[in-house]
């Protein structure tokens, strides 16, 4: 059976919707990769990939007449700064106004070329400025010389599994409705996925060739059972009926000979 190829950008943790995959289709592998080289919906386009966990700011999805995306989850907005830097005195939130004055380096001068994001963080450690992320690439590139904390009145961004639209009237690949289902998490005999679909076809076919099976029995039974009803009143049946319903001697006409 075929499989699937699926890129996730840094950040994404994939590994329990790809562990059900396995426990439920253990007969169509899953081929999934880190993509940090730009953005991940032109492996859709080259067909490098078949789905890919994208990256979009809130409110900004990345959905169009080509491509599916269905949004998954928020990421909170994390600043990053140097030890020691006041940002470290915060238990839990920095707000924004309290670090508005300060210098922020821009992630885009940070392709992925020149570091991507790993860089920007090594940047950040050498006290030249502070940085925003989504908490999950924060965490994905900690380092012991840099600090985070949650940014609060920041924007958040968000997680989406993006794949193709099918072509024309072309069905969806049933696959990708299967995995689709996984994330949504849907349970393994939801109605919803195609394979549950396909075993309940299989099993009205059976319903159905069982019970024509069974119709054809009774109707041959009886036509069986009709037939030989029919002969006991054939040539057989008359000859028996000559026997007994032909003329008898009677003690009568006996008596009258005497």
């Amino acid at each position: 059976m075929a499989g699937l190829k699926i890129a996730y950008v840094p950040g994404v943790t994939p590994g329990k919707w790809l562990d059900r995959w396995q426990d439920r289709y253990p007969d169509a592998p899953v081929d999934a990769f880190l993509y940090d080289a730009g953005d991940p919906l032109a492996l859709l386009a080259q067909g490098r990939a078949d789905m890919v966990f994208v990256r979009f700011p809130d409110g900004a999805s990345p959905a169009g007449p080509a491509t599916h995306v269905i949004p998954l989850y928020d990421e909170l907005p994390v600043v990053c700064a140097p030890r020691d830097h006041d940002v470290e005195l915060y238990d839990d939130e920095v707000p924004l106004a309290d670090v508005a004055d300060a210098r922020f380096l821009d992630l885009a001068d940070y392709p992925p070329e020149a570091g991507g994001a790993a860089m920007a963080v090594e940047v950040v450690g050498t006290g030249a400025g502070l940085l925003v992320l989504p908490m999950s690439v924060a965490k994905l590139y900690r380092r012991k010389d840099v600090v985070h904390r949650v940014l609060s009145g920041a924007p958040v961004t968000r997680i989406g599994l993006a794949w193709n639209r099918p072509a024309g009237d072309d069905p969806e690949n049933p696959l990708i409705v299967e995995f689709v289902g996984i994330v949504r998490g849907r349970a393994a005999n939801s109605s919803r996925q195609p394979s549950v679909q396909e075993r309940q076809q299989e099993e009205a076919a059976k319903a159905l060739k069982k019970r024509q099976s069974g119709a054809a029995k009774a109707a041959g039974a009886a036509a069986k059972s009709g037939g030989k009803s029919g002969g006991k009143s054939g040539p057989r049946g008359a000859a028996r009926s000559g026997r007994t319903g032909g003329p008898r001697k009677s003690g009568g006409a006996g008596r009258g000979r005497r």
